[in-house]
């Protein structure tokens, strides 16, 4: 079964967080364990994870001081919260903090395995979306180099480089979308509650504008690269209409 997502659990309790971490590998989850929460930082510091389960008595964590600095540890990685001694103060402390679910020992893994799929698809969401913003950024500069070499001139050449532009980024963005499906058909499913999914309809139909529109200007702007990608379009729409 192919890894869905990659978790680090802190828990000085090394039988829940061993055991804990044989079964969500069972699911296809890699899993790091560690005791505390300097250990913790250190492997956040060297490795990137998709989700931190943090027992709240652990040393280092006893205010959820850990779960806290998460944001700056490890920008957009949710937490679940484990512990064996529930409270008030403990579960206010979590409202605003990136936490997905507070949980109580003894773990029901049915429970604990729904709400780290949900986790999961909501950090594959934020980098999914940290990428689309770099492309979009990346994409703007190179407009802008565009409209400078204009001069207020617009040539063939100008207008090409913008259509083969923007068709380079919308196949980069509908790869990004792609990549958020993932193998499991459940963390599709719970992934589209936390953000309003496109339809299929709706991608379907934003590839045949574009491949409509390439059609349109094949005759004006001879690219081998723009036939290149509109053939691509097409065997990406042929597929989709398959599946």
């Amino acid at each position: 079964m192919g890894q869905v997502g990659r978790i680090l659990i802190a828990d000085d309790e090394e039988t829940f967080s061993h055991s804990t971490a044989d079964l969500l590998r069972q699911e296809g989850y890699e899993c790091d364990c560690v005791p505390d929460a300097a250990v913790g930082i250190e492997k956040l510091s060297r490795n990137n994870y998709d989700l931190l389960i943090a027992d709240i008595k652990m040393p280092g964590n006893r205010d959820l001081e850990f779960v806290q600095d998460l944001p700056n540890l490890a920008e957009g990685t949710p937490a679940i919260i484990v512990t064996g001694y529930p409270s008030r103060k403990s579960a206010i402390q979590a409202v605003g903090l990136p936490v997905v679910a507070y949980m109580v020992k003894p773990i029901d893994f049915k429970q604990l395995l729904e709400n780290v799929n949900i986790a999961i698809a909501k950090s594959h969401f934020y980098q999914t979306l940290a990428n689309i913003r770099r492309r979009l950024q990346y994409w703007q500069k190179r407009l802008a180099d565009i409209e400078e070499n204009l001069n207020g001139k617009p040539t063939s050449s100008s207008v090409k480089s913008f259509l083969e532009l923007t068709v380079e980024n919308a196949i980069g963005i509908l790869a990004e979308i792609k990549e958020i499906s993932g193998p499991k058909e459940d963390v599709n499913r719970l992934a589209c509650r936390l953000l309003d999914c496109p339809t299929k309809n709706e991608l379907v139909g934003a590839v045949e504008e574009t491949i409509k529109a390439l059609e349109k200007t094949k005759g004006a702007f001879k690219s081998k690269e723009l036939g290149t990608v509109r053939k691509k379009l097409e065997d990406v729409l042929e597929n989709a209409r398959k599946n």
